[in-house]
């Protein structure tokens, strides 16, 4: 079964008929609003009438900083797992010949179609990743916020490995995964932010004790696995605040000095405490060279 909106096209080929993964009657809403909003631009105007954090995380352009300064070959073929409400879709589209998302959410993958109606280069697979049954290979295929989320989509005793080589598999010759992750080490969760998925103090720091639906990495936790998985290549990037609503990229051939760093991480949705300056901290961070440590987020370009 297919549909289209606009000059998206809906395939159903994989959905079993329930989203499992929601943000709950939000999602009603924005449904509304993408559906009445013709340009990016009210879109965006749409964010000042609002107060919840689910409209900023899923309808500001600042979204796309994730990517926005990569050099994609503009022939180009992406799959985007975890496509979401689209807030990357439209990036990817721009960028390259074909874009194929993917989600779980129906409802999701409607505010994803109607706000990039007008690219004629996007189909959406709505279902479970594992599910879908692929008929092609990819230039490049993404994770943005998605790997911490593998036992949602793996059925195994390693989903987030397994995660990786299915995505490996569906590579071409070349290809690169575009990956976005939050650092479970991050400077942010030391100075009494709660954990991004728990809503917890200390979650990853303290390994994730009782926490069975979510996991992040650390940098070198993240590269273990990776290689594990087959990509050998892995360039890391580092976005400030986070990879969420990055302002600032940074790589390990241009790190941040001291000084650089000039404030806190905002909690976007939640209280936080302030248990040390993380201002002054970052510059000790960056003075001995530890930045990639103690960074937020990791945006990795593998192959």
């Amino acid at each position: 079964m297919e549909e289209y909106i606009g000059k998206v096209k809906l395939n159903y080929e994989f959905y079993k008929g329930e989203d499992t993964y929601t943000d709950g009657e939000v999602e009603d809403k924005m449904l509304e609003i993408v559906k009445n909003c013709q340009t990016a631009t009210e879109l965006e105007e749409k964010l000042m009438e609002e107060n919840d954090w689910a409209y900023l995380y899923h309808f500001s352009t600042i979204r796309q900083n994730v990517l926005d300064w990569y050099d994609f070959d503009k022939d180009a073929e992406v799959l985007e797992i975890g496509a979401g409400c689209g807030a990357i879709s439209g990036l990817f589209c721009r960028k390259t010949k074909k874009v194929t998302a993917v989600d779980l959410s129906k409802k999701r993958s409607y505010i994803n179609a109607y706000r990039n109606k007008e690219y004629d280069n996007l189909e959406i697979l709505v279902g479970n990743f594992e599910d879908i049954e692929f008929r092609q290979k990819y230039d490049y295929i993404s994770l943005i916020g998605v790997l911490e989320y593998s036992i949602y989509y793996i059925n195994s005793e390693n989903p987030f490995e397994d995660m990786l080589k299915k995505v490996k598999s569906l590579l071409k010759p070349g290809g690169k995964l575009l990956l976005a992750i939050e650092n479970k080490y991050g400077l942010k969760y030391w100075a009494g932010a709660t954990e991004d998925h728990t809503g917890r103090l200390f979650d990853g720091i303290q390994g994730y004790n009782g926490v069975d639906r979510v996991r992040t990495f650390s940098r070198r936790g993240l590269e273990k696995l990776l290689k594990k998985a087959g990509f050998e290549t892995n360039d890391f990037y580092y976005p400030v605040p986070d990879y969420k609503l990055p302002l600032e990229i940074y790589s390990d051939n241009y790190l941040p000095k001291p000084g650089d760093i000039k404030a806190y991480t905002p909690a976007y949705d939640r209280d936080r405490y302030m248990i040390f300056d993380e201002v002054l901290a970052y510059e000790s961070l960056c003075e001995d060279g530890m930045f990639p440590e103690f960074a937020n987020s990791f945006i990795v370009i593998s192959c």
